[in-house]
């Protein structure tokens, strides 16, 4: 998984982004594969083909084509798409568990056709990133791209100039695309820093340990059905994303609920750890532990996954956005698999033997996290592409990223000559 991001990021600087999502037939491909072959080598590239056009391209184009004031909720509908179709997949299942064939798996993977056909066919219809366009120098292309993704009647034209004349400074500032390009200067190393460390939020919370182990903590509490009772929980999840959904826009604030949802995470995985601690191996305790997964599961997926996506595509310079994207999903990915790998280790009985004491872990993690986002994760709600390229390069701090004032048009300000002062100036003179 963690292969398939960092390759797919070079694909992207030689191939247009919808035509790397337009490789979804790897995925279409990939389940035949796996439908009719015996061999793990099916699964495994399902798996690399699938994912590095789903996680890396899609959130590319959505991050690139938003408007500013909507960016974070298209990313939130991104998360709750493949959140929903996660519960829909566990509980069919769920359903066909109990059959006594080979139906009870080929039917699921059977279904996954369904989807990814029609996905394919609108991919069709849909133009190419504005922003990919006008890198590549077809600005005419950008301009006709993006009139058609804003509403009819709208003046497309101020933002294209914005656009080409970031990318502009951003040439000044290093026309290498590469890998080491990402750290060869301070403006662009302080960006991957941003954009890796923003993905890798995620993991810090040990959030794999709860996600891939929930059975384990089903099994303490007893439960009858742990499968039903996996559905249950991600639905908790999924609703978690449905009122995140509805406040992004006016109340997304990206530091804010980043650095309170990793805190909150944190004491709840502490929470777990102690109660373990106080009363192991009960029935009472296997319930509270659930109880407070559901808690987790609705901080996490409500506060944490999806805004930690949304700086991590927002940070990256346009000219190596797939790149810095492509290194932030991996890494993300990378110490989500090694908390995976690892947790058995910790819980089993046979060697640590901590069971949920691993929590202790995850608090000081998602502790440190949390400062992170205080002192380095800059506020970017609102802000277009443009203006966080601007602020970057202006070595703004992360704290003062929220209230620092843009030029309006960076293209029309630029060619004028005229600072940022010197508008302010001139607006006081006129109201006064």
């Amino acid at each position: 998984m963690a292969f398939g991001l960092w390759k797919s990021k070079r694909e992207a600087r030689t191939a247009a982004e919808k035509e790397t999502i337009q490789d979804n037939w790897r995925c279409f491909v990939a389940c035949g594969i796996m439908l009719l072959a015996p061999f793990q080598y099916g699964l495994d590239f399902g798996l690399i083909g699938g994912l590095q056009a789903m996680v890396g391209f899609l959130k590319l184009y959505i991050q690139e084509s938003s408007p500013a004031k909507y960016r974070g909720l298209f990313l939130t509908g991104f998360q709750f798409s493949t959140s929903f179709g996660s519960l829909i997949g566990t509980i069919i299942d769920w359903a066909t568990a109990k059959r006594p064939d080979r139906s009870a798996y080929l039917i699921p993977l059977g279904l996954i056709y369904v989807f990814p056909l029609f996905i394919t066919v609108a991919l069709w219809f849909i133009p190419e990133s504005p922003r990919w366009l006008v890198h590549k120098g077809r600005v005419e292309d950008g301009r006709k791209a993006l009139q058609w993704l804003r509403p009819k009647g709208t003046n497309v034209d101020p933002e294209v100039d914005d656009i080409a004349n970031a990318i502009q400074k951003e040439k000044e500032l290093g026309k290498g695309v590469g890998f080491v390009d990402m750290f060869n200067n301070s403006v662009d190393r302080r960006r991957t820093i941003v954009a890796v460390g923003a993905v890798t939020l995620q993991a810090a919370t040990g959030s794999m340990f709860i996600i891939a182990f929930k059975a384990y903590f089903f099994t303490m509490a007893q439960t009858p059905d742990a499968f039903a009772m996996s559905c249950v929980v991600n639905a908790v999840g999924l609703f978690a994303i449905i009122v995140n959904t509805c406040i992004v826009v006016r109340y997304g604030k990206r530091r804010i609920l980043l650095m309170y949802g990793m805190t909150i995470c944190g004491i709840l995985q502490l929470i777990v750890a102690v109660v373990y601690d106080t009363v192991p191996n009960t029935k009472v305790a296997g319930k509270v532990l659930i109880a407070l997964i559901s808690l987790y599961m609705m901080t996490y997926c409500g506060m944490v996954a999806a805004y930690a996506w949304v700086v991590g595509g927002e940070a990256p310079s346009q000219r190596l956005r797939s790149y810095t994207f492509g290194l932030a999903a991996a890494v993300g990915f990378f110490f989500a698999w090694l908390t995976t790998f690892t947790a058995p280790y910790f819980i089993n009985p046979d060697s640590l033997n901590w069971g949920p004491r691993y929590g202790y872990i995850w608090f000081p993690s998602a502790t440190i996290a949390a400062i992170w986002v205080y002192f380095c994760l800059p506020e970017t709600k609102g802000r277009t592409l443009e203006e966080i390229d601007e602020m970057f390069l202006a070595k703004v701090s992360a704290r003062k990223f929220e209230s620092y004032k843009c030029t309006t048009h960076l293209a029309d300000l630029e060619k004028d000559k005229v600072s940022i002062e010197e508008v302010e100036v001139v607006e006081k003179e006129r109201s006064g």
